[in-house]
C-alpha cells in the first residue's frame, strides 16, 4: 500500500513538471493555443534585406506585433511580409510600414507610423504605404567607388 502511494506521488510530481515545462514553452515561444489575440496584416516592400521571421513590429518603440512570414510575390517581384498585430492595436488604412534597423548594425524590424484616416484595417488587409530600409552596403559601395 505504501509503495503505491509513493508511486502515485512521484507520478503526480512528474505530471506537474511536464505541464509546467509545456506552459513555459508556450509562453516564452509566444505561441497561441487557445484563442487568437492577434490579426494578420500584409506589407509589400521593394527590399527586406536583413529582416527575418520573428522580427518585431513596433509603434513608437513599443512592440505591437511580430513578423511571421516573408515571401516573394511572383507577379510584382517584391517581398510580401506577413505580420501578426495585437488585437488591442487598431491601425488605419493610411498607416506607413517602414523597415528600420535597431542601432547601427542591429536587427531589422518593422516600424509602423499611424495615420489619421477613419478606416480601420481588418484581419487579412494589406498595408499600402511601405518604405524599404536603407542598404548600408550599397551606400558604402557608392561612396567608395565615387557614386555619391
Amino acid at each position: 500500500m505504501k509503495k503505491a502511494s509513493v508511486e502515485l506521488m512521484v507520478g503526480l510530481f512528474v505530471l506537474a513538471g511536464i505541464i509546467s515545462v509545456g506552459y513555459l514553452a508556450v509562453r516564452l515561444g509566444k505561441m497561441e493555443i487557445i484563442g487568437k489575440n492577434t490579426y494578420t496584416l500584409y506589407g509589400q516592400f521593394q527590399s527586406v534585406t536583413g529582416l527575418t521571421r520573428g522580427a518585431n513590429v513596433e509603434i513608437a518603440g513599443v512592440q505591437v506585433g511580430q513578423v511571421t512570414n516573408i515571401h516573394l510575390d511572383p507577379e510584382t517581384q517584391s517581398a510580401v511580409v506577413t505580420m501578426k498585430i495585437d488585437k488591442t492595436v487598431e491601425l488605419t488604412d493610411d498607416v506607413i510600414a517602414s523597415l528600420k534597423t535597431a542601432g547601427l548594425i542591429g536587427d531589422k524590424f518593422i516600424k509602423l507610423t499611424p495615420g489619421g484616416s477613419d478606416l480601420i484595417l481588418k484581419d487579412g488587409d494589406r498595408i499600402t504605404e511601405t518604405e524599404s530600409g536603407v542598404d548600408l552596403e550599397e551606400l558604402i559601395s557608392k561612396y567608395v567607388f565615387g557614386g555619391v
